[in-house]
């Protein structure tokens, strides 16, 4: 029974803790592109942008594996 409930807690974290992430990313890409859209001639400053908030929405993704890792483990 403690090993399942383990499991239900790996599970849990790892999904919820991707969820946001991969909401987050989607959103920031979308954005960015409909900005490139709009103003072409800033697309390297845009994407410069997009790719910095794209690295701190996955390490969200990696603190919730670290987490899931964690409570796999122990």
């Amino acid at each position: 029974m403690d090993e399942g409930l383990k499991m239900v807690a790996v599970g849990l974290a790892m999904g919820l803790g991707a969820i946001g992430p991969g909401i987050g990313i989607g959103l920031v890409a979308g954005r960015s592109i409909e900005a490139i859209g709009r103003n072409p001639d800033a697309e390297g400053k845009i994407r410069t942008n997009m790719i910095l908030a794209i690295a701190f929405c996955e390490a969200v993704a990696i603190y919730a594996l670290v987490i899931a890792l964690i409570l796999k483990f122990t």
